[in-house]
């Protein structure tokens, strides 16, 4: 996003670590941001939380342009009036994010996008929050948010849904639209599904903690890292693609299926997951965890950036 006449003006309300992620994206692809939290202390603070992703940006996405300038301001009005996209990232309580949209919506300029960043909240539930709910979109993006791309958006107005996508886009984000409201949205059911089997395997016995995020670190996550799910299987179909995969394999998917589990977060089985993971971090602590974890999407981001799209 070069910075321009038409360069864009993004209001960030909540600067937590999502809302500081967000506010480093888009100052870094040269939108003009403004930063508001109801904590004095969290405003006071932002700069210094959005220091080490503003690094990570220079780092896997030095083309951007000239930054952005960011404005920390006092008022939620000196924040979103005049702002293109307002981008919300209050704690998920519908009752909150009502009480704000009540406060941002007069605020709002006409043609402006209220987005929520809500991961568990649907539209649904926040749109009775607005006068006019049309616009509001739910743009739930995966943590960290100024490294992972994809930011997941709803809402029921067209045209406000193409100007926060072609913000994203400016952004380096790669949006996605679902066709319905839905919770969890696509990839955090994805998630879900995935680790409901994983939490099942632990249960059953099938394999420890460790072995089974080894087995997916290094099989079909790597795959995925390129590929999604059905564009996997339609080459696996070989010559014949999804459809000779489904003529073929099909019914063993299907018992595959049949044969997934459903886990009871049982006292033992919460314990087994924890002392796994106790065991796979060996010592390191979540801010360790975290610098390596961000080091090694950055590392994935760069070899993308060479691979051909499939």
């Amino acid at each position: 996003m070069k910075q321009t006449e038409t360069t864009s003006q993004v209001a960030i309300l909540g600067v937590g670590l999502i809302g500081a992620a967000w506010a480093a994206l888009f100052q870094h692809h040269g939108a003009n941001v403004r930063v508001w939290d109801p904590a004095p202390e969290a405003r006071a603070g932002v700069k210094a939380r959005m220091a080490t992703p503003l690094a990570q940006l220079d780092d896997v996405a030095p083309d951007a342009g000239p930054r952005g300038t960011l404005s920390v301001c006092d008022t939620l009005a000196e924040a979103v009036t005049g702002a293109d996209l307002v981008q919300e990232n209050a704690p998920e309580t519908i009752a909150v994010k009502h009480a704000l949209f009540a406060e941002v919506e007069p605020l709002m300029g006409a043609g402006a996008v209220l987005a929520s960043s809500t991961s568990a909240l649907t539209w649904s539930d926040l749109g009775p929050g607005l006068r006019d709910p049309s616009r509001l979109i739910t743009a739930h993006p995966f943590n960290p948010p100024h490294l992972v791309p994809l930011v997941e958006i709803y809402g029921t107005d067209p045209a406000r849904i193409e100007r926060a996508e072609a913000i994203y886009r400016a952004a380096g984000r790669v949006p996605v639209r679902l066709n319905k409201d839905v919770t969890g949205h696509i990839a955090n059911r994805l998630a879900s599904a995935l680790w409901r089997e994983a939490v099942f395997m632990v249960q059953d016995g099938i394999a420890d903690v460790e072995a089974i995020d080894a087995a997916l670190v290094n099989g079909p996550g790597l795959r995925w890292s390129v590929l999604g799910a059905h564009m996997a299987y339609h080459l696996g179909g070989g010559a014949g693609g999804m459809a000779g995969y489904l003529s073929h394999l099909g019914p063993s998917q299907a018992r595959r299926w049949a044969a997934l589990g459903t886990p009871s977060l049982t006292q033992d089985v919460q314990q087994a997951l924890v002392a796994g993971v106790e065991r796979e971090a060996a010592g390191r602590g979540i801010a360790e965890l975290e610098s390596t974890r961000d080091k090694a999407l950055i590392a994935v981001l760069r070899a993308r950036k060479e691979a051909p799209h499939v």
